[in-house]
């Protein structure tokens, strides 16, 4: 099964029908005790970074989602999730992050409207398990005021541009994170979600 974590941050349901819709069985999970059952796991999250962190701290996830994260089990952050594996964001000041990447989250540059609502094309840097049959410069749906600036340039997977060029995609070994929602771009984020279903179905 792939766990969805539920810690009052993110559009759980549209994502757990995601999965579904791809031909893989995931749930919303409210407990930290159900990761460690969980063959992949998926940390979706719209909203502030710092209350993310606190969220995750207040339901007992945390612990667990690190535990994970060093077990090599398969992994996905989606848009917050994304930010939230990086080791620090200055969305409201600082605010530490999970600390998997190098790296910090900043707030898009002047002269863009903010947020970044709609649809945005990702360029590949490097190929991945994750956009498998996904065609380059394909578009997904982004919804974010922040971005993500590795100080690693081996992680990025797929960038866009938005007033600056910045990574939407990243990933090392089995956890990746991408910026865009997958659950809401349509076949090709669709395919995403699959694509990661197979490679938890893979690893099980």
């Amino acid at each position: 099964m792939i766990a969805i974590i539920d810690y009052g941050m993110g559009n759980l349901r549209s994502v757990e029908k995601g999965f579904l819709k791809a031909g893989y069985d995931a749930a919303v999970v409210h407990e930290p005790e159900a990761l460690a059952r969980a063959r992949g796991v998926v940390l979706p999250g719209v909203g502030a970074f710092a209350d993310a962190m606190q969220n995750l701290r207040a339901t007992g996830f945390l612990d667990a989602v690190q535990e994970v994260l060093r077990s090599g089990r398969p992994f996905l952050g989606i848009c917050l999730g994304l930010q939230l594996l990086f080791e620090m964001s200055e969305e409201w000041g600082e605010t530490e992050g999970l600390g998997y990447f190098k790296g910090r989250v900043q707030r898009l540059p002047e002269g863009v409207k903010v947020p970044h609502m709609g649809w945005n094309e990702a360029e590949f840097v490097r190929p991945t398990p994750l956009f498998e049959g996904i065609p380059n410069r394909t578009r997904f749906y982004f919804v974010h005021s922040y971005y993500v600036a590795p100080e690693e340039r081996e992680i990025v997977l797929a960038e866009t541009e938005y007033g600056v060029r910045f990574a939407v995609a990243v990933g090392r070994g089995k956890v990746f994170g991408i910026q865009f929602h997958p659950e809401k771009s349509s076949s090709w984020g669709l395919r995403i979600l699959a694509n990661f279903g197979k490679l938890v179905a893979k690893c099980s």
